[in-house]
């Protein structure tokens, strides 16, 4: 199957993501995955990377009670962690965690159908697991549900840039934030729920000491809310 005929497939399921299962060309990993959105194919994705791992178990193509094995990706080895108590527990490891540039807060807040003091005083910035995403940082929930951005906006975000890029933008809670996403090149105006957004989001609040009141090393995304298709995300980050 080749890759055109990949994102055929991908085009008429018309999910957010779809996987499909390949062998692996890389000695250490036991499968390979290639992940499709409706438009282009992606280096990473978090749900479908769970999903994917759930179906190579129950299919046996890895063993059912095997606990640890390795995806292999665009981005890269996706480590996969299982734990086989009552409640199955399927965890990944967020690929390397990449910064790029940083935007004006004006121009962000413009693109967004903002105003510049709605946005926290902290740089937006592209940060990437493999998906880079201009992570924007915002004082308030209603502003979160307020904000849109259209392909005009994003082109004029981008500048001279031509790789793909998703926008994530978001507000600090007591334990971690409350987000939304839009990925409009890869043919999802919004998506509810981000995997591949979740890590960097959790590192750059780090980063810029935005996660206040988060317990310990747990970290709690909410998203989709807006849409009507709220979602919750776990991080549990270990500093080097």
């Amino acid at each position: 199957m080749d890759e055109a005929l990949m994102q055929r497939i991908a085009k008429e399921l018309n999910l957010a993501e779809t996987a499909l299962v390949v062998p692996a060309t890389h000695p250490d990993c036991d499968v390979g995955v290639r992940i499709f959105t409706p438009t282009k194919e992606t280096t990473f994705a978090g749900h479908p990377t769970i999903g994917t791992a759930f179906l190579l178990m129950e299919e046996g193509i890895v063993p059912g009670k095997k606990e640890y094995f390795v995806l292999e990706e665009k981005v890269g080895s996706v480590a996969i962690r299982v734990e086989l108590s009552q409640n199955l527990l399927i965890r990944l490891r967020t690929p390397s965690i990449e910064y790029g540039r940083l935007y004006d807060r004006g121009l962000c807040a413009d693109v967004l159908r903002l105003e510049p003091q709605d946005l926290i005083d902290v740089a937006p910035q592209l940060v990437s697991a493999g998906n880079p995403t201009v992570f924007i940082p915002v004082k308030h929930k209603r502003t979160v549900d307020r904000a849109f951005i259209d392909l005009h906006g994003l082109r004029t975000l981008k500048g001279a840039d031509h790789e793909p890029m998703c926008v994530f933008i978001f507000t600090p809670t007591c334990d971690g934030a409350y987000s939304r996403m839009f990925a409009l090149e890869y043919g999802i105006p919004e998506d509810p729920a981000t995997g591949s957004s979740t890590g960097p989001l959790a590192s750059f609040m780090m980063r810029h000491s935005l996660v206040s009141g988060a317990a310990g090393n747990r970290f709690v995304s909410e998203q989709g809310t807006k849409m009507g298709r709220r979602s919750m995300f776990i991080s549990w980050v270990r500093m080097a």
